[in-house]
């Protein structure tokens, strides 16, 4: 069995935004090597999430109004205050990012055949953001033969 480790590293300008990664993912599935296995990527922050889906914006903007409706939270712009979370009174001002990380959730476990990533025809992954405007990782470990 062997294994391979890279990071992303992430920066976006504002509090929220989704990034498909796919290209990233497929790059350092060749990259390992691995021809048989498993790919993790994971949000080493718990106020980022990765998952999959189709990559169609319609979905993005009902995606987004679903998080913010179910963990209500500043606009992306910062223009719009969010409510009032007991987290903020430790001085922060992300409550409704952890919420939302705890609804998408922060890994996937993507299959590799062939040694190709092996997605369905309409599957991509993406990093979404929840709390930008500072450096962010994410973990790509491939597993496998």
């Amino acid at each position: 069995m062997k294994s391979h480790t890279k990071y992303l590293w992430f920066e976006l300008p504002r509090r929220r935004g989704l990034v498909r990664i796919t290209d990233e993912v497929e790059a350092f599935v060749r990259e390992s090597g691995l021809a048989e296995g498993m790919v993790l990527v994971s949000a080493m922050h718990i106020t980022a999430a990765v998952f999959v889906n189709d990559d169609e914006p319609g979905l993005h903007a009902d995606i987004e109004e679903w998080v913010q409706r179910l963990a209500p939270g500043p606009s992306a712009d910062d223009r719009t205050p969010g409510p009032d979370y007991r987290h903020h009174r430790s001085g922060e001002d992300n409550g409704d990012a952890h919420l939302k990380n705890l609804l998408v959730g922060h890994q996937v476990i993507l299959p590799v055949t062939k040694g190709k990533l092996d997605l369905g025809p309409w599957q991509q992954v993406f990093y979404y953001e929840f709390d930008g405007r500072r450096r962010k990782r994410v973990v790509l470990k491939a597993i496998g033969e």
